[in-house]
């Protein structure tokens, strides 16, 4: 074994660290050779899915407030750096990648404590505490976007996006996504997503939008997380509302989406490598602010707009003002590609191939 990647928790974490082993392979590197390692979340069913290798931990997050369940984080960090360890010098680990997040830690210890190179790649603009602390022992650090907060040795490659997005080609794809979402030629489509676990907040508003629709035709191609889906969806002659709990093929997604309303995590790597126009909703959650960070980049960018939480109750009108505006979105899906990186799965993976040689 030689490579080893630590991402858990979200998909924000779990798919550009499966991208970057994906890219492992295409280099010529077996999937026996790529050990992903991580909790019991959707990274314990994604990684043995995609043919790799994989290693649980027993992990926990720190919880923001005070909490008698943080006393026992140091125990479950330093028993899942010593599996870690046991996990390099049993496969013969030579490289580890830390994606951020809890992980990243333990496989941090673990990677200075063996001796094995460590990378860190941080998907937000401004960086995590785990990621922060994990780049002072790292060789590279790749950051999703330029002059990431917090990490000052960041290089900045973009956040790995899987194969299916790397040579996006709408037109190619929207036929086959139109058919697969049961959607209409020639109706705009709206899509929507909160991450893979869904977004309470997102998914009101989006029901709130669809009941009370009064504007010209639309689609809408809610992807709500697995437990979220309402039971009845909508439909009427102006709106016509489908929901997904999670969509496997994102190119599909894209191709058929006009505009997407979405938080503003790692997805958002998505969105701009597909040229898709957004109005994002970021979150207050996670480290230092990220999502609003994230969200502000595209908007300068001109790629998206943003909607903050507290003005949720006008996404309605910002739909109907931005989705039939042609120049508008054509312009956006302009600016979302001029801050595309869609290679970074290639340039981390050739980074850590190097080391080896």
């Amino acid at each position: 074994m030689t490579f080893l990647i630590a991402a858990a928790g979200t998909g924000g974490h779990v798919f550009p660290g499966l991208a970057v082993g994906e890219a492992l392979v295409d280099l010529g590197v077996s999937h026996e050779q790529i050990l992903f390692a991580g909790g019991d979340r959707i990274e314990a069913t994604v990684y043995p899915g995609a043919g790799f290798p994989f290693v649980g931990l027993e992990l926990r997050g720190m919880k923001r407030s005070l909490s008698v369940g943080n006393l026992g984080l140091p125990r479950l960090m330093w028993r899942a750096r010593d599996r870690i360890i046991e996990q390099i010098e049993q496969r013969g680990v030579e490289v580890a990648l830390g994606m951020g997040g809890y992980v990243t830690i333990p496989t941090a210890l673990a990677a200075r404590r063996s001796g094995a190179s460590l990378f860190v790649a941080e998907q937000n603009a401004g960086a995590g505490l785990a990621n922060r602390v994990a780049s002072r022992w790292s060789v590279r650090t790749f950051t999703a976007f330029p002059g990431t907060h917090g990490l000052e040795n960041g290089e900045w490659v973009g956040n790995p996006v899987r194969k299916s997005l790397v040579d996006f080609d709408r037109e190619r794809l929207r036929a086959e996504g139109l058919t697969r979402h049961r959607l209409n030629r020639g109706v705009p489509v709206l899509g929507v997503f909160g991450g893979s676990l869904g977004a309470g907040a997102l998914n009101s508003a989006v029901r709130s939008l669809v009941t009370s629709w009064a504007g010209p035709p639309i689609q809408v191609i809610h992807l709500t997380g697995h437990g979220n889906i309402v039971e009845t969806e909508f439909h009427d002659p102006t709106v016509s509302w489908h929901q997904v709990a999670f969509e496997e093929r994102m190119e599909l997604f894209y191709a058929v989406s006009d505009l997407v309303v979405a938080r503003a995590g790692g997805g958002v790597a998505e969105l701009t490598a597909s040229g898709t126009p957004s109005i994002l909703v970021p979150g207050d959650f996670g480290s230092s602010g990220h999502q609003m960070a994230n969200a502000e980049f595209l908007r300068a960018a001109g790629a998206a707009q943003v909607l903050t939480e507290d003005r949720i109750g006008d996404l309605r009108g910002l739909v109907e003002a931005t989705i039939f505006d042609i120049e508008a979105l054509e312009s956006m899906r302009r600016g979302a590609m001029k801050i595309a990186k869609p290679h970074a799965a290639a340039t981390i993976a050739g980074a850590m191939l190097e080391l080896t040689r």
